[in-house]
């Protein structure tokens, strides 16, 4: 790579960052945002000068010591205490202050990120996404991204930019308190006579200036490194909470070998990329901490010959050694902190790719227009649809659902039935067409998949999810879950349980059909809902599911596969294959009588 593609990268990587960082600052945080940043740039600057104060006083100290000048040494040793306080008050609340502002910033990401995932059913559409575009398709485990990466990037921003203002300053502070002290080099060559002035600075500036060179292309490898170790850590975590959610199923297909298998080999990733880590970072640690040692005795080498000559007392010595110190410590910010900044590479590229699959939702967004229909039915005007992968599923041409019908979809598995239940919902990016929609579309309509979801906690919020429990009384909780033949459970509203697991299939499904006994929608739509129900149980329930719509002059759309479900039913809409039209559709979906 050139030196001109090294610096675009570089730029590249700066608006990164700076696309990350700056919406914090300006948010309606920024003034508390601002403030911690400024006292926190204070408090680096104030510790500078403690430590300029001390490299002072270590001058009349240590000389003190070389006169025996007691008087000298006790007062010094006072003062010394002065410092020391005043440089360990500013330590404490440097340290809290950072702290504080990492966790604001921190919770203010984790927030924003929240809100925009879980924001137009952003968090389906990546999956969906990724599904389209297979496994290795960003982002890999948001739930990483938004968890531990904002974490990382907001810690990891906050140290190094503060370590390297600290590194700025120091060198800026003692440069020249080092200049003025080393004095000048002087030597002969080819019979001229040669001074070079400041000569340590030089010196310092050297060993430094090679030393980041070698730590870069030493540690290099540990950018890549670190961002595949993010991702192996997540997929392993991941397949661990899948094994917990699906452990009933694992265990009645006797799958243990198999889940063995698969947390082995990706724990094997894991460990393979980390073990390449860690020898990376070794032949790092090889050098920098060679580099570190060898910088103790370096000035005292370098200014030797004067102290020996007389020239310089024992504390200009110490005050020199103590200067190059500082002065080599800043330029050695980027050797220090290498690793820190390979972290930091890889966690800002995770996030970024994070954030620009966000702005890739913006052009694969569902293309179908939907309007409000006057008439208070459901119309579908020349719907299509289409799989991930782009592949034409389904063409439709007018369909319409009144209030008062009962629909039945019919269809080959495989078809696209859910499909078209998730177009009608407005969540399936890959559709085009026209809906029209009643009025009270949005506020009446219900879901009921094959599998529905029930958050962990009291029985009552499962049941009222996702309105607050607190809108219902127990009375209307008791009685939908009698009416969806759960009378059991009724007198268990307040215990707490994952009822995604503790309930069988069977009362999962009755469950969630007393969640639609308990809201009355008006608009119901039915995927597979009494799959796991005997045959008695499934013909109650829908009797009263068609009982509850007709009230409501609503309609009830079921996909079903058992003949029995038909008779709940006064239409039918079928997929049949395609005849050669030229959409290129595989089904359309034809409208009969039951």
């Amino acid at each position: 790579m050139t030196l001109t593609e090294k610096f675009h990268s570089f730029r590249v990587f700066a608006g990164k960052v700076g696309r990350l960082a700056l919406p914090y600052f300006s948010s309606e945080e920024k003034w508390k945002a601002r403030g911690l940043l400024l006292a926190i740039v204070a408090l680096n600057l104030g510790s500078v000068y403690m430590l300029v104060l001390i490299n002072e006083w270590n001058r009349v100290f240590y000389d003190a010591l070389q006169n025996k000048d007691a008087p000298v040494f006790w007062r010094e040793l006072g003062r010394f205490v002065y410092l020391a306080f005043g440089f360990i008050i500013i330590a404490v609340y440097r340290f809290y202050l950072t702290q504080l502002l990492e966790m604001r910033w921190r919770a203010w990401m984790t927030s924003h990120y929240l809100d925009r995932w879980l924001a137009n059913k952003a968090f389906y559409h990546l999956e969906l996404a990724r599904f389209a575009r297979g496994s290795d398709a960003p982002p890999d485990n948001p739930d990483q991204r938004i968890a531990e990466d904002m974490n990382l990037f907001t810690s990891y921003s906050v140290g190094l930019s503060m370590g390297l203002l600290n590194a700025v300053v120091t060198l800026v502070s003692f440069v020249g308190i080092l200049w003025s002290l080393s004095g000048s080099f002087a030597f002969d060559f080819n019979g001229q006579s040669y001074a070079i002035p400041g000569f340590m600075v030089w010196m310092a500036v050297l060993y430094c200036l090679l030393g980041s060179i070698a730590t870069h292309y030493i540690g290099r490898p540990q950018i890549a490194l670190n961002f595949k170790q993010q991702r192996f850590e997540a997929d392993f975590r991941h397949h661990l909470v899948r094994v917990r959610e699906y452990s009933e199923s694992i265990a009645l297909d006797r799958g243990e070998p198999v889940e063995r298998r698969q947390l082995g080999g990706r724990f094997a990733d894991v460990l393979s990329n980390y073990f390449q880590l860690i020898n990376a970072q070794k032949r790092l640690t090889w050098f920098t901490v060679g580099f570190s040692q060898a910088a103790v005795v370096f000035p005292f080498v370098v200014a030797a010959p004067r102290f020996f000559s007389g020239a310089i007392q024992l504390g200009e010595l110490i005050q020199i050694s103590s200067a190059f110190g500082r002065v080599q410590d800043s330029l050695s910010w980027f050797v220090d902190n290498y690793s820190s900044l390979a972290a930091w590479r890889a966690t800002t590229d995770r996030i970024t790719s994070f954030e620009e699959s966000f702005q890739a939702l913006t052009t694969s967004q569902a293309s179908t227009a939907t309007t409000a229909n006057a008439e208070g039915a459901l119309a579908i005007d020349e719907l299509q649809l289409s799989l991930p992968g782009g592949t034409a599923l389904l063409a439709t041409g007018g369909l319409t659902v009144s209030p008062g019908d009962t629909l039945l979809v019919k269809g080959p598995s495989g078809s696209g039935k859910s499909t078209l239940f998730r177009a009608l919902a407005g969540i399936w990016p890959w559709a085009s067409g026209r809906l029209r929609r009643p009025a009270d579309f949005d506020a009446r309509v219900m879901f009921l998949p094959q599998r529905p979801y029930f958050p962990n906690g009291s029985l009552r919020d499962a049941l009222a999810y996702p309105e607050p429990a607190e809108r219902h009384s127990d009375t209307e909780l008791q009685q939908a879950l009698r009416e969806a033949l759960l009378p059991d459970l009724a007198a268990r509203l307040d215990e707490h349980d994952t009822w995604g697991q503790k309930l069988s299939g069977g009362e999962q499904q009755r469950l969630a059909i007393a969640r639609a006994l308990l809201k009355k929608p008006r608009w119901l739509f039915v995927d597979e809902a009494t799959s796991a129900l005997d045959e008695t149980a499934e013909a109650t329930l829908y009797a009263r599911l068609q009982a509850l719509v007709k009230e409501s002059d609503g309609a009830l759309v079921s996909i079903a596969h058992r003949p029995a479900v038909a008779a709940f039913h006064d239409r039918q809409w079928t997929f049949t294959p395609n005849d050669g039209d030229g959409d290129g559709a595989r089904y359309r979906l034809v409208p009969s009588a039951t």
